[in-house]
């Protein structure tokens, strides 16, 4: 966390519990989770909390989804893949073509990469099916 951030236990347990999650989750699904252990915790405060682990670059926002911003605190940086049906979002480790994309715009352009941001979209395997 920043070094001018003073500690906050909601934040820290709003960041465990989006690094344990594999869903994804978004504001209303970590309210809704933290909720019996923080019984005056408010919506308010799990925006303030996420925007603020976002800008100190602990979490991303990964895309809009049904009308919800999703989140996720895992690193490395990975691609994401959002089936357009069922709204789950997968991670893709083994695909690391996007680090070879951020190299070469550095190599071959100049360009300093500070992030990058890759999200797939379709129909995941249950869906087509």
């Amino acid at each position: 966390m920043a070094q001018n951030r003073r500690h906050s236990i909601r934040r820290e347990a709003l960041l465990d519990a989006l690094n344990a999650s594999a869903e994804h989750p978004s504001a209303e699904m970590l309210y809704h989770a933290l909720k019996p252990s923080f019984p005056d915790l408010s919506l308010g405060t799990v925006y303030r909390n996420l925007t603020q682990l976002r800008e100190d670059g602990e979490i991303v926002c990964i895309a809009n989804v049904d009308g919800h911003e999703r989140f996720d605190g895992v690193k490395p940086a990975h691609v994401h893949f959002i089936c357009e049906c069922c709204h789950r979002i997968f991670d893709l480790w083994e695909h690391g073509q996007h680090h070879a994309l951020a190299s070469a715009a550095a190599a071959e352009l100049g360009f300093e990469v500070r992030s990058q941001e890759h999200v797939l979209r379709g129909l995941c395997t249950d869906c087509r099916n």
